[in-house]
């Protein structure tokens, strides 16, 4: 019996059956009648070849149980089962209950019939659709290699286009530079033109001067035939050397040394002065502090400007009054000589002073690793200027200007960073330069609010040490101290300090 019921267990024929039942319940709906009862068939016999391997298995077993051992279970389950079965068979529902599937199934089959119909004729329409898609799809296609082809003649043109347009821009740019270059030229020849007026100009009237001085000279010497010793002995050796020089030349180029002058303060404001503020902003992060220094280098180059001037006007008026006698005053053939002698003024001792005043002032700071030294070439540059515009007829100067003075709209520009509502000017970024009373180029300053009472606070408690370079120490020499700065009084400056 355990043989027959391992052979059972091993042909897996109930989860075969089991398979097939459920492969017959999916495709009941779709397929025929024939096809089920075909399928139920099969399923019957399976059951029928399972059920004879079962009553095997229970006739083995009722036999190796003896006569009468499961008698009660085989008349109380088997039986009854058995009597079942064939009760139901002989009456006539079962019949009636096939009839009505048979009919079932002839209506699914049918509908079954109609539903694949359906579909084919969706099929068909979706070919359809789908045959004039590719259609149009095509279409699409060729429209797509027709506009390829026109971008690429329009790409052919339009490089053909802008290589013809870049020629053009050469041949242009050729023509813009001869011009620009014939333009310069002729600038050129204007402005020696314009030299060479001025110099017939000034030639005439030295010719012109020189013949009334010829004509002086021998009115003098037709009076005086006669040798005299005093006059003889009365010749002594000039000084300065003595140039020919033309006692109009002063006032002739008055206005054209004027105008290069002033715009020549304006180039330093823009250009020397900034290299200087870059050039100190390497040692000092401070800007505040290198502004003030910028601001003190530009006044103590004037004012040392002035002075040399006016030394070296005395000495030229001392050297020419001995011997001057001539048509125009004394103090225009002085400042004709100045003007025409201009580089005999020495810039280096001026620039030497300011530094030597730069290192006294309480108001500016300097690391002791470097030196005003530094910024000489702006000096050097504002001391020339300086020294030039005091040749002029009336001279140039710098505006006073004085830390906690009331801003003037007139007189200064507040610089980018200042508060433009402030009404006093904390420190100084570039003096103004003024004709007498007149305001000719503004200067710089910045405002700011509050700022000024504390910034005196703090420099009252700061000390200010620095080591001093050989500039410095040799200007810091007791000779130094015997030999006080004064500076004559102007109208702009009279009764008041000095920065």
């Amino acid at each position: 019996m355990a043989d027959s019921l391992r052979r059972l267990i091993n042909n897996e024929s109930c989860r075969i059956l089991q398979e097939k039942l459920e492969s017959w319940y999916k495709d009941y709906h779709i397929n025929s009648c024939d096809q089920n009862l075909n399928r139920c068939c099969e399923i019957i016999e399976m059951n029928s070849v399972i059920q004879g391997q079962l009553f095997t298995i229970l006739n083995q077993t009722a036999r190796e149980g003896g006569h009468y051992a499961g008698v009660e279970t085989i008349k109380s389950r088997l039986l009854p089962w058995l009597g079942t079965c064939f009760s139901s068979t002989t009456s006539g529902r079962p019949f009636e209950t096939s009839l009505s599937l048979i009919q079932e199934s002839i209506e699914k089959e049918r509908q079954l019939r109609e539903f694949a119909s359906t579909r084919n004729h969706e099929l068909q329409q979706l070919e359809k659709e789908l045959n004039s898609t590719r259609l149009q799809l095509t279409l699409v296609q060729q429209d797509l290699a027709e506009a390829q082809m026109a971008l690429e003649d329009t790409k052919t043109k339009s490089a053909t286009t802008l290589l013809a347009a870049e020629d053009e821009i050469v041949h242009l740019k050729a023509a813009l530079k001869a011009s620009q270059a014939q333009e310069e030229s002729a600038l050129r020849n204007l402005d020696r033109l314009n030299d060479y007026e001025q110099q017939v100009q000034i030639l005439k009237d030295e010719i012109a001067i020189l013949g009334a001085q010829k004509s002086v000279l021998h009115s003098r010497l037709a009076r005086s035939r006669s040798p005299s010793p005093r006059r003889c002995q009365s010749r002594s050796p000039s000084p300065l050397p003595l140039r020919s020089c033309s006692p109009g030349r002063a006032r002739l180029t008055n206005a054209a040394r004027r105008a290069h002058l002033v715009a020549r303060f304006s180039e330093i404001y823009t250009q020397e002065r900034l290299d200087a503020q870059n050039l100190l902003r390497t040692y000092i992060d401070d800007l505040e502090i290198v502004q003030r220094i910028i601001y003190v280098a530009a006044v103590e180059s004037f004012h040392a400007a002035k002075m040399a001037f006016r030394q070296f006007k005395m000495r030229v008026r001392k050297t020419l009054s001995l011997t001057y006698s001539g048509p125009e005053s004394l103090e225009d053939t002085v400042l004709d000589y100045i003007v025409r002698h201009e580089d005999l003024y020495d810039i280096q001792a001026s620039v030497n002073e300011v530094i030597r005043a730069m290192n006294i002032n309480p108001k500016i700071s300097f690391p002791p690793e470097v030196d005003f030294i530094m910024i000489s070439s702006l000096i050097r540059e504002l001391c020339r200027v300086a020294f030039s515009m005091q040749t002029l007829v009336p001279p140039l100067d710098i505006a006073f200007g004085a830390d906690g003075e009331l801003f003037n709209e007139s007189k200064y520009r507040r610089s980018y960073d200042s508060d433009f509502t402030a009404p006093l000017v904390v420190y100084h970024v570039w003096p103004a330069l003024m004709e007498n009373d007149s305001i000719i180029v503004k200067g710089e300053a910045v405002s700011k609010r509050g700022a000024l009472w504390s910034r005196r606070s703090r420099s009252k408690s700061r000390s200010r040490s620095r080591s001093m370079s050989p500039v410095l120490s040799h200007s810091a020499s007791p000779n130094r101290t015997l030999l006080p700065r004064s500076r004559s009084p102007s109208p702009i400056r009279s009764g008041s300090p000095r920065l």
